[in-house]
């Protein structure tokens, strides 16, 4: 199928129903926190997503720390975690920002999934990048931070549109629902063109 035929029913500014089968995003967000802004934006993702395709999530709360004497054979929560990542057609993250950079909790999940050498479940997975904080520049550093993390891994990225939630505490209700229509419509956008770039990847390698 040429890539122009594939892509020419997309509108950019709607939400897109995909053909079957449908196309599996995994999310993951870089924080423990039950309250954490970054699992409520995976959640609000999970409402905004086109038809046609399935977003699930992976926690990453146990994961042990990366020990390299134990890569051979991987501890159950990581396998299962690679299993995951392997089995979906892209990769959705969401990630908190520390200290200018992307939580502890999600580098050590991208090291594990990207051991032993040569196994990585990472490479040549579409991805997407979203994140929020309590501050104004909605985790803004530490996703400029992964995009170069993930040219590494090999994973293609959606470069916009870019959705950095600042002020996180007033764009979400008390039950971690996001509120703001501006920020649920352009994660709507964001999930098409991951979409659109994994439909773009496999046509290329069909």
């Amino acid at each position: 199928m040429e890539l122009q035929h594939l892509l020419s029913g997309f509108d950019f500014n709607k939400r897109q129903t995909i053909m079957s089968p449908p196309v599996k995003i995994l999310g993951i967000a870089g924080s423990l926190r039950q309250q954490s802004f970054n699992r409520a934006a995976l959640r609000a993702a999970q409402t905004n997503v086109p038809a046609g395709v399935i977003l699930t999530t992976f926690e990453l709360d146990d994961i042990p720390l990366f020990n390299q004497d134990k890569e051979k054979e991987l501890p159950l929560a990581v396998a299962q975690m690679k299993q995951a990542i392997r089995e979906a057609d892209a990769i959705l993250f969401a990630t908190a920002e520390y200290n200018y950079s992307i939580s502890g909790v999600l580098k050590n999940a991208i090291d594990w999934a990207s051991r032993p050498f040569g196994e990585s479940a990472w490479k040549g997975k579409p991805a997407a990048i979203m994140g929020a904080s309590p501050g104004l520049f909605g985790s803004a550093r530490a996703q400029y931070h992964l995009r170069q993390v993930l040219v590494g891994l090999g994973m293609p990225t959606v470069n916009q549109p870019e959705i950095m939630i600042g002020s996180a505490s007033e764009r979400f209700d008390a039950n971690g629902v996001l509120t703001d229509e501006k920020t649920n419509a352009l994660i709507g956008k964001l999930l098409t063109s991951l979409v659109t770039l994994t439909l773009q990847l496999k046509a290329t390698t069909s």
